[in-house]
């Protein structure tokens, strides 16, 4: 993008931090218990699928995923669907896609589930796996069952939805939400495609029973897989900002009208609560009693500057460039 100049002169300036501090931080505070009854269910329906549909966000194509889904389910034919490509940097694909082979994952798609791009694969992929593989006992039905799978809000009810768009011309089958947790309970079977018959079982999205690291968190948190207040709105904006410095993407510059890129969190929240007028009243007593005082909302700003980043506003962005390159470095 291009940056008008005074905002360019403070990007080349700025010295941008190299690292993002982690310690100290509750990682098992963030999020929700492992969702063992999620996953129990789950394995219960295992005997009616043929294939399962693992859905990730395509801005964390390394990390993050729950391995607990491979150990658990990882006898079916697998396919990974790596969605929200739209707001993903694939720049690198190649690179993430050979090292997703070389971890034993090389059924991979890449989708955008609002344009419907890439959603043709899907079926296609998924029969051939099918047709490659043993069915386990259920050869003689005609139709296939596959069960998608994935953390929350990744877009695995979207992916159904578009899915059935495309082959049935039919509308929504499954709730759809911008904030996890949606989905909460494995639903009845759902028809998406008519030749071949295929139905699609949505489920909850079930996190790992421990998060690998503070960042993985920080990246979860950051793609919306839990709610923002169990991390915190201004940590997790803080690491976003982190993020978009790093990776000289200061989009978020022009997006706000800020007037010049800054890596400190509270002075960039504070430009963007006065700029979109979410400041809140606060009585400070002074010498001559109580007295209003207009302060900015943090909290309200630092929510703004997520949805942006969620919706794409901010440009798409890869929050797995790092391990993408320690990845490379290691193989060469």
């Amino acid at each position: 993008m291009r940056l008008f100049p005074r905002a360019l002169c403070s990007a080349v300036r700025a010295a941008w931090r190299e690292s993002f501090p982690l310690g100290g931080r509750d990682v098992a505070r963030w999020f929700p218990g492992h969702m063992a009854k999620g996953l129990k269910k789950m394995q219960s329906c295992l005997k009616m699928v043929d294939c399962i549909i693992e859905v990730h966000d395509a801005r964390i194509p390394l990390s993050g995923r729950n391995p607990v889904f491979k150990e658990a389910l990882g006898l079916r034919p697998h396919l990974l669907v790596l969605n929200k490509m739209d707001l993903a940097d694939l720049r690198e694909q190649q690179k993430i896609l050979q090292h997703l082979e070389g971890a034993g994952w090389r059924n991979v798609i890449f989708t955008n589930c609002v344009k419907d791009e890439n959603i043709g694969q899907v079926i296609p992929a998924v029969t051939e796996l099918i047709r490659s593989s043993c069915r386990y006992h259920r050869g003689e039905n005609l139709e296939y069952c596959v069960m998608v799978i994935g953390v929350p809000n990744v877009g695995k009810s979207s992916l159904i939805n578009a899915i059935r768009r495309l082959h049935l011309r039919k509308g929504k089958a499954t709730r759809v939400g911008s904030m996890p947790g949606v989905t909460r309970a494995v639903m009845s079977r759902i028809q998406v495609c008519e030749r071949p018959l295929v139905f699609l079982l949505d489920t909850p999205g079930v996190l790992a029973p421990r998060i690998e690291s503070v960042e993985t968190g920080l990246k979860l948190a950051l793609c919306g897989t839990v709610l923002d207040h169990l991390v915190g709105e201004e940590t997790i904006a803080d690491y976003l900002l982190y993020v978009l410095n790093r990776q000289r993407l200061f989009q978020y510059v022009q997006h706000y009208g800020l007037g010049g890129a800054c890596d400190d969190i509270e002075s960039v929240l504070k430009r963007v609560a006065l700029k979109l007028g979410k400041t809140q009243k606060v009585k400070v007593l002074s010498g001559t009693g109580n007295v209003n005082v207009v302060q900015p909302n943090y909290t309200a700003a630092a929510g703004d500057f997520l949805q942006a980043f969620r919706r794409g506003q901010l440009g798409p962005v890869m929050l797995d460039g790092d391990t993408l390159v320690t990845c490379t470095e290691t193989h060469s």
